[in-house]
């Protein structure tokens, strides 16, 4: 790689405020804030709305949407679509 022209590659806790749950990972962002690890050492935080932790996919409680149901509904309330 050329020097000087890639951002800096470290240690960075990233925070999810919605579950109260941090992780530390590589990554090239970067905050203003810092905060002490388990490990003793101080490292970067990014506050992040949704992670892993707290997004419905990963909780299990994402809906399923009936497109089906829709579609069909939409059929009743417009008509059938005529050939093209």
């Amino acid at each position: 790689m050329r020097k000087g022209i890639h951002p800096g590659y470290g240690l960075v806790v990233f925070r999810d405020r919605a579950a109260n749950h941090a992780f530390l990972t590589r990554s090239t962002m970067t905050g203003a804030k810092t905060v002490e690890w388990a490990d003793g050492r101080t490292y970067p935080v990014v506050d992040v709305e949704i992670s892993n932790v707290s997004h419905p996919f990963f909780t299990g409680t994402a809906r399923v949407l009936d497109t089906a149901g829709r579609v069909e509904r939409f059929e009743r309330r417009y008509g059938k679509r005529g050939g093209l």
